[in-house]
């Protein structure tokens, strides 16, 4: 029986912590698979304790935090030193190479284990110090990478340390049972926003940040002849500015914040329409985008910027358009408001695509086939 360690903050969701369990699921018989959770967490939108999930296959390391507050200075309490000397085969680790908690992990692991950490970077960045040493020693120490998409996989090849390692691009998964349509508790959610079903409804999921293209949607919503109605689900520091707009579209616009994860599948099942219009700046563009493939599971036709790995994840199954071009997202906003036909047969190729891309059997199968290849 192998034996795999998978380490990160976001298994503290149990959503996010559906990878390991479905790897213990996948690797029945072959894998023994134990993964290091935070006790709890303070998210972008909410403080986390450790989620339970029912009949859970992998065993659950709970350990606390140090440097909560702190992204990229956190680190594991001193336990975790312990749980690493096991007798573990692989130590997977879901932290950003350039972090302390994976600079952590890497100096701790065993001799004899395969190290394999994963990261979203897809911008070429030379850190400061201590990041620079805390990716010199992860990378160092590492026996493989897993770039989760093809920019990230581009921009960190780039480097020396990464380029002299094993890879494998594999995407973050979506939990297809989860993340279905639901055409009654989409209808529930229209009705609590004093909405039925006779006009279409265009959806946004995410950060309220400018980055993500807020604004262009709302110019291309203003500018479109076509009838609709709009949800943004989220949180961040555009709220303000969304609330003024839905202030000026009242009964149109509903803005939703403090939605838990859970309930995320009821206000996709909403929608008839995806947006996201993120926008790429000299310091960031769209790592991966899991509204999309979110979006895409619960059958919602999807349109997306070029931003970063938004073209890879859609891929032939939505509309990808220009970033911040307000007559292009006008365009296609009038063309799929007014035609149901085109809507769904979008919705439909996301749905095909979600389930053979991104559901998390085929993810975590992924990663377990890297992992023997590394051993």
């Amino acid at each position: 029986m192998l034996r795999l360690l998978t380490i990160g903050h976001s298994y503290v969701i149990a959503s996010n912590r559906r990878l390991a369990h479905e790897m213990a699921v996948q690797g029945g018989g072959t894998w023994e698979v134990t993964a290091v959770a935070p006790v709890e967490l303070a998210a972008d939108l909410r403080h986390v304790t450790l989620e339970p999930i029912a009949d859970e296959a992998c065993t659950v390391e709970p350990l606390a935090l140090r440097l909560a507050r702190m992204p990229h200075l956190r680190r594991y309490e001193s336990r975790l030193r312990s749980v690493l000397q096991g007798r573990w085969d692989v130590v997977h680790v879901w932290e950003e190479p350039y972090v302390a908690a994976c600079a952590q992990v890497a100096a701790a692991a065993p001799p004899r284990a395969k190290v394999v950490p994963a990261t979203f970077q897809n911008l070429v960045k030379r850190y400061p110090f201590p990041f620079n040493r805390f990716e010199t020693c992860v990378m160092s120490r590492a026996d493989g990478w897993i770039p989760f998409g093809h920019t990230v996989c581009d921009a960190q090849r780039s480097k020396p340390l990464y380029a002299a390692k094993p890879s494998r691009t594999i995407p973050p998964g979506v939990d297809v049972r989860r993340f279905r349509r639901d055409a009654g508790a989409g209808r529930r959610v229209r009705a609590e926003c004093g909405w039925d079903d006779s006009v279409p409804v265009v959806g946004y999921l995410g950060r309220f940040v400018s980055e993500k293209g807020l604004r262009t949607l709302q110019r291309a919503l203003e500018s479109a002849r076509e009838p609709w109605r709009a949800l943004f689900v989220g949180g961040g520091p555009l709220h303000a500015e969304l609330s003024a707009f839905a202030d000026a579209h009242r009964g149109r616009v509903h803005v939703a914040t403090d939605v838990t994860h859970d309930a995320v599948p009821a206000y996709l099942s909403a929608m008839d329409l995806l947006c996201a219009p993120s926008e790429t700046t000299a310091q960031w563009r769209e790592q991966f985008g899991r509204m999309l493939v979110e979006a895409m599971a619960c059958g919602v036709a999807v349109v997306a910027s070029t931003s970063g790995e938004i073209p890879h994840v859609v891929g032939p199954a939505g509309l990808i358009l220009p970033e911040r071009d307000v007559v292009a997202w006008t365009r296609a906003l009038d063309e799929l408001l007014g035609a149901p036909e085109r809507r769904r047969t979008l919705a439909a190729a996301g749905l095909t695509r979600a389930h053979e891309c991104y559901a998390l059997p085929a993810v975590a199968r992924a990663h377990l086939r890297f992992f023997e290849e590394l051993l």
